[in-house]
Order: C-alpha cells, then sequence, then structure tokens
C-alpha cells in the first residue's frame, strides 16, 4: 500500500515538543512499514493545515499511518483524526471524538467511572474554575489536564501541604493555562496496559522500573521519561499481585469500550502496596517509540518485532475501513513536466559556465521522488526548442529546476515561458526570479523593509569612484551568478587597490558588474524555507569555517564544487534560541519581502555584534541528494528526500486544483 506517514518531528528537547516523534522513531516506523512491503511517505505535520491538505491530496495515499500529537489547545490530538476523515482517508488509529476524549483526563475519569472504573477522587482547574481543595484528602499530585508524556510531572507535583497547594496550582496553571487536574495521590507503582486491537486486543499489563534514588515519591515523571529514559525498564508481566493485573486487564477492556478507541491505544493505573487498581488516564495516541510498552507486552502474544506489531496496527484500520492492502493509491496521479538544464561540462576543471546545472544523477532522482508519488514524469530539458515542445506535451504541471540559458533574467526565462501558456509549475515566479538573481536589486529591496544587509555597490570597470567611508576589508562578486561563481579568497580585498584590481579581473571574465559590498565578519548561515501562504523556515544550516580557511573566511566556489577539509557544514547550527529565532525570522521576512513562494535557500551572515545580515536569496536551490545544502537541511530534519520534493510540489498543486476549478 501507499502509506502517508503523518507525525511531529522532534526538533528540540523541550517541554513543548516532548509527544513528538523522535528522528530514532520516526526511521524505525518508516523502516518496518516499508519492510511490510509498503510505499512510505513521511509527512511532517508541522506547519499550515492548508498545506498538510495539499499534500494528502497530491499523495493520495491508500492508509494514512498517524501518529501526530498537534501542537496547540485542548483538542490538538482530535484535530488529524478529524482531517482524515473530511478529505475521506482511512487513517489508523482513533477517531476524532475518542482523540479529544481520551486527552481530557478529568471527562475521561468521569465517563469510565460511570462504568464502575474506580479511578482517584480528583478535581479540575483552569482560569475559570477554581474550586475548594477541602473535599481531597492529602496528599495530592497537580498536573496538566490535556497533556502526555508526563510533561508538567515533577516531585513537586505532590504537595502534601494544603496551605501549598494553591502556590503550586498557580504556578503551573501559568504554564499550562488549559487547566489542571488535582487528584488525591495514589502510594504504589506505575502500570499500563497496552491495547492492540488486532493483535489479541487487551494485552498484558506492564510495569515501570526504576531505582528511585533520591525521589521522594515512586511516580514516572517528566525527567525520568523524557531525560532519563535509559534508566527505566518495561517489566512485562507487571510486578504486581495477579489478581491486580487482572482487575488492570478487565478495567482497560470497559475503558476501550467507553471511549471507542481503536487500533491501538494505552491505559495507565496506579497499584497500591494492598493491590488496589486506580485508573489514572487512557492514550489513544500511545508511544510507538523502539522500546515501548506497546512492543514489550505484545511480544508475549508472538509479536516479537516492530514491524508484527505494526502491521497488527495497519489490519485493524484496514478491515474496519474496507481498505485492500493490495492497493497503492486511492486515484490517479499527474503528468508532471520536469524541467532543467543538464550539465555537460565539469566545473572541477575551471570552466564554470554550467555550474548551476544539474547532473543527470540529479535529474534522475528529482524524477524518481515525482513517481514515488504517484506521477507521470516528462523530461523537458531547458533548449531553445522547450517552446515548441511545451504545448504539444499534455502535462498537467511543471516541476521547474531549470536554471535558464542566458543574461541576467535567465531563471525567469521557464516560469514566463510556462505562465504564457497557462501551466501550473514550482517555485518562484519570473518577477522573484530576475529580482533575486540581481545581488543588488534584492538588497535594496530587503533593506527597504528594514532587514539589514551590508554596504554595497555595483562597479562595472573598476574605475568607479568609492563612496566616501566605504568599509575595508570588503568582498567581490559577479552581481548575477548563483553557485558562489567567482567567489573565492582572493574576492576579499584590504584595499582600494585590490579592490579595483579584483573588480577588473572578475568584470572581464563575467562581463557583467560586479557587486561590492562590507565584508561581515560574523558567522554565516544558510536557512531554508519552504510553502507558501505561511511558509515555515527549516533549522540553519551554519557553514563553520575550520583551520586553514584564512583570517577572511569564505564560502567559495570551490567549497560547492568538492569536499573541503577547511569548512563543516553544521545543521542543525549550534546557536542560542535568541539567534536562531532571529535567524528564522530574517529568513521568512526576506523570502515574504521578495515574493518567493514554494522554496528558497536565503543566505545570511552576521556582523561583529552578531546581528545576521541578508546577503543573497537563491529561489532555485540545488537539490542534490545527500550534497545540496537543501537536501542536507531537510535531511536533519528527518524530511527524506522524497518528502522534501513533495513538499515543494504541494503547493504548486494546490495552485492546480484552484485554477481548475475555475
Amino acid at each position: 500500500m501507499r502509506i502517508a506517514f503523518t507525525h511531529n518531528f522532534k526538533l528540540h528537547d523541550t517541554v513543548e515538543e516532548a509527544e513528538f516523534d523522535t528522528a530514532e522513531t520516526v526511521q524505525a516506523i518508516a523502516a518496518a512499514l516499508e519492510g511490510l512491503g509498503h510505499e512510505v511517505h513521511l509527512i511532517d505535520v508541522s506547519g499550515p493545515a492548508s498545506r498538510l491538505v495539499a499534500r494528502l491530496e497530491s499523495l493520495r495515499p491508500s492508509l494514512v499511518f498517524n501518529t501526530a500529537e498537534g501542537e496547540h489547545g485542548r483538542y490538538r490530538e482530535a484535530f488529524y483524526p478529524a482531517l482524515f476523515e473530511q478529505l475521506r482517508l482511512p487513517f489508523t488509529g482513533s477517531d476524532a471524538y475518542a482523540c479529544a476524549v481520551a486527552l481530557d483526563k478529568q471527562a475521561t475519569k468521569r465517563m469510565v467511572g460511570a462504568y464502575g472504573v474506580p479511578s482517584p477522587k480528583s478535581l479540575f482547574v483552569d482560569a475559570n474554575i477554581r474550586p475548594s481543595f477541602e473535599e481531597l484528602q492529602m496528599p495530592v499530585i497537580v498536573k496538566p489536564n490535556f497533556e502526555g508524556s508526563s510533561k508538567g510531572v515533577t516531585q513537586e507535583s505532590v504537595v502534601v501541604d494544603r496551605e501549598q497547594l494553591g502556590e503550586v496550582v498557580e504556578a503551573l496553571l501559568a504554564q499550562f493555562e488549559s487547566g489542571l487536574i488535582v487528584e488525591e495521590f495514589v502510594e504504589g507503582v506505575d502500570v499500563t496496559v497496552p491495547y492492540l486491537e488486532a493483535g489479541g486486543g487487551v494485552l498484558d499489563a506492564a510495569s515501570y522500573v526504576f531505582d528511585a534514588g533520591d525521589r521522594a515519591y515512586s511516580i514516572y515523571d517528566y525527567k525520568l521519561k523524557n531525560k532519563e529514559s535509559q534508566s527505566v525498564h518495561v517489566q512485562v508481566p507487571a510486578q504486581i499481585p495477579a489478581a491486580s493485573a487482572e482487575a488492570a486487564c478487565a478495567y482497560t477492556r470497559r475503558v476501550v469500550e467507553v471511549l471507542g478507541l481503536r487500533d491501538m491505544g494505552r491505559v495507565d493505573f496506579r497499584v497500591t502496596p494492598t493491590g488496589q487498581v486506580f485508573f489514572i488516564e487512557a492514550n489513544a495516541l500511545p508511544s510507538l517509540e523502539p522500546g515501548a510498552s506497546i512492543y514489550a507486552c505484545a511480544a508475549l502474544k508472538g509479536f516479537t518485532t516492530v514491524k508484527s506489531v505494526l502491521d497488527r496496527i495497519i489490519e485493524s484500520a484496514c478491515v474496519r475501513q474496507g481498505v485492500d492492502r493490495a492497493s497503492t493509491s486511492t486515484a490517479a496521479g499527474y503528468k508532471v513536466g520536469l524541467t532543467y538544464n543538464l550539465k555537460r561540462v565539469n566545473p572541477a576543471g575551471g570552466d564554470d559556465r554550467e555550474a548551476e546545472y544539474d547532473s543527470p544523477s540529479t535529474v534522475a532522482a528529482v524524477r524518481a521522488a515525482i513517481e514515488r508519488a504517484g506521477h507521470e514524469v516528462v523530461e523537458l530539458e531547458a533548449t531553445a526548442e522547450l517552446m515548441t515542445i511545451l504545448p504539444a506535451s499534455g502535462i498537467d504541471m511543471v516541476f521547474n529546476i531549470a536554471e535558464g540559458l542566458s543574461g541576467r533574467n535567465r531563471e525567469a526565462q521557464i516560469p514566463a515561458m510556462l505562465e504564457l501558456l497557462g501551466i501550473e509549475y514550482t517555485g518562484s515566479d519570473p518577477a522573484t526570479l530576475a529580482i533575486t538573481l540581481d545581488k543588488a536589486l534584492a538588497k535594496r529591496l530587503v533593506r527597504e523593509a528594514g532587514i539589514p544587509t551590508a554596504p554595497f555597490l555595483l562597479m562595472r570597470t573598476g574605475d568607479e569612484p568609492l563612496p566616501e567611508g566605504f568599509p575595508f576589508p570588503a568582498i567581490v562578486k559577479p552581481n548575477a551568478e548563483g553557485s558562489s561563481k567567482g567567489v573565492s579568497p582572493r574576492s576579499v580585498v584590504r584595499t582600494e587597490e585590490e579592490l579595483r584590481t579584483c573588480v577588473r579581473d572578475l568584470a572581464g571574465r563575467y562581463t557583467q558588474p560586479m557587486l561590492v559590498e562590507g565584508f561581515l565578519t560574523g558567522r554565516e548561515f544558510t536557512i531554508a524555507v519552504l510553502g507558501e501562504t505561511e511558509p515555515r523556515a527549516l533549522p540553519a544550516m551554519e557553514i563553520v569555517f575550520l583551520a586553514g580557511a584564512g583570517e577572511l573566511p569564505v564560502y567559495s566556489f570551490d567549497h560547492k564544487q568538492e569536499t573541503d577539509l577547511s569548512v563543516r557544514n553544521d545543521t542543525p547550527a549550534k546557536v542560542d534560541p535568541e539567534l536562531n529565532q532571529l535567524l528564522l525570522q530574517t529568513a521568512l521576512d526576506c523570502f515574504e519581502t521578495l515574493g518567493c513562494r514554494d522554496v528558497a535557500r536565503i543566505d545570511l551572515r552576521c556582523d561583529a555584534r552578531g546581528i545576521p545580515h541578508f546577503i543573497e536569496c537563491n529561489p532555485l536551490p540545488g537539490l542534490t541528494p545527500g550534497w545540496s545544502d537543501l537536501c542536507l537541511i531537510a535531511n536533519s530534519i528527518g524530511m527524506s528526500y522524497e518528502s522534501l520534493i513533495q513538499e515543494i510540489m504541494t503547493p504548486a498543486l494546490r495552485r492546480l486544483h484552484v485554477q481548475r476549478q475555475g
């Protein structure tokens, strides 16, 4: 089957992303699904829902394998199942109603309590509801009502002194505004019972075993779950009396029935030293990370691998929704033209005329990625004959990576041609492509928008007068070239004489004006931006200059052609949160100011104070797998090459749908 694996990718080790899937988990699940013979497409749901909808509509999967937790709100786990239902896409896991109720701990307790499932006495608290806690027996535990992964649960969550309870509640409520649950604390152990619908239903109970150390309370708190998980062991069967284990399993069956959990789930309990069992919460989206309790418990039923467990999840989802497991997709794809310029001259020999063009292997990789999404691909080399070929090609849209043949508007040539013929295409429009190739013009626009950029001017002959006070050192580069063409250590000049000599040499070689700008001495970064109406910036890549890069290092043409030990790429960049936010916002501001869409890579360099300055924008970034900066950045957040290509296609497909709807 063609499976869309929807998930939230964990980028940062923060409380906000505690429930998201790590790269290890995403890779393990994807590998298992592929090992079962499925065609798997990774979809990180971060960003606007419109992009996710367009991506799913273009992909037309046979099934959505969903682990997405959502980012905001009390109903975040319910959002994606509801969306899949509206799109009429079969998916794994519980429906929106079950996910919404399960995330609400207090509502779940009330529902299952009506059917005989015991839970500790508790009260709900938010900004408007402030009950008296006199009816609760101390000690109590205070925790977020709409969170999982033990978020907000610490040793300090257990409160013994009633006079301190108000302070603890207010402090936690400031962090989790949706509301808290305050419940009587149950001394004992944490026990969990996983549910695998097509794998025997309710599985055996498991307990979490860990060294209490200096912990005052034996609770599976946030620190243990997210920071010290290596010190926690899942014990199967649970280390509790047999009667307690039977009761926990019986209560789990009741919870599953009452909430309507499907395919998979997990129900958590506290078991007292005397064997009493108390329901704590239910999880409609249980962890599928390596080593999770669902795998350990399923092994006792004979499902001893990740593949076998995921196969059971898929089986129950397919049976319930009438999906043929032999199907590959739910609709036919489009006929997509792939426009490109083919590189036939190796730039390593010093001839950089075709340095921006793509190799046959890159063209083949892009083609394969588009085909994996179910589309037919027609290769269209961007030669002078393309105008006569396009009308008869029968294509629905174009994936454009063509750089054009000549002139300072060359990158705009193919998109302009496509607009003339009324054919939708990926990437920015001709105006943006023409502006961004003209580095000086782009810098004027971003400077006008208030985005910092180094002092600059254009020189055509090398004899032009310099503005008074123009700073040195400076850097000289061709104004309308990409791939760092013409940029070398010799491009950095320290005196006016060196500047004029460099301008004359480069102008003679490239027959175009030279951009001269003040040299920025700080760190250098490049940021990829994807999307259209609500673009998102991917984590910054830092170009780290090592020993041997020189006193005034530059990211040169040679660096981009072969491995160089004087440069290292750090992805994601190792920066503090404040600089990280500034980098990403600056990139987004540049993207918007220059009118980019679908994809672009923004190059920034900091000044001596650490302030990011705009260097240039590349709306046709390289797509060589495992080599181009954009591909390396995408890979750093678990986005496969196929997913990257499909992310770039998604807005264009949405525009195509709108166009065809009139």
